[in-house]
């Protein structure tokens, strides 16, 4: 079995709503985001999946929440935009970018110290 891996980033603000501390206070991230998915095999020509297609995939799900107030965006209009929830909403749209190509996990960091990973 393969793992294979690719990265993208988006820059966003937000707040969490109810949380008491700094963080309920609008501010800005460069989000990192990781998506990791499962190949049994590689192809005639040795890969298990282009990462580049991989990444355009995943490009394709981040564009709508770059330079944007995430809390401004569904579904983050109605659930707290923390980086929990961020990483199942990646994951779940991701899913359905990829068809059958099952994806093992999907981690956001919103600093270098700070890191989500979701997998369901």
């Amino acid at each position: 079995m393969y793992e294979v891996s690719v990265e993208e980033h988006f820059d966003a603000a937000h707040y969490l709503r109810g949380y008491g501390g700094r963080c309920e206070k609008l501010h800005g991230h460069r989000f990192e985001v990781q998506v990791t998915v499962q190949a049994q095999g590689v192809d005639e020509i040795g890969l298990a999946y282009d990462f580049g297609e991989l990444r355009k995939k995943l490009r394709e799900v981040l564009e709508r929440f770059d330079h944007t107030c995430l809390n401004e965006t569904p579904p983050f209009d109605r659930i707290n935009p923390s980086s929990e929830n961020i990483a199942a909403t990646i994951y779940n749209e991701f899913q359905g970018n990829m068809g059958e190509i099952p994806i093992l996990r999907v981690r956001v960091c919103e600093s270098p110290q700070a890191c989500v990973t979701y997998s369901p």
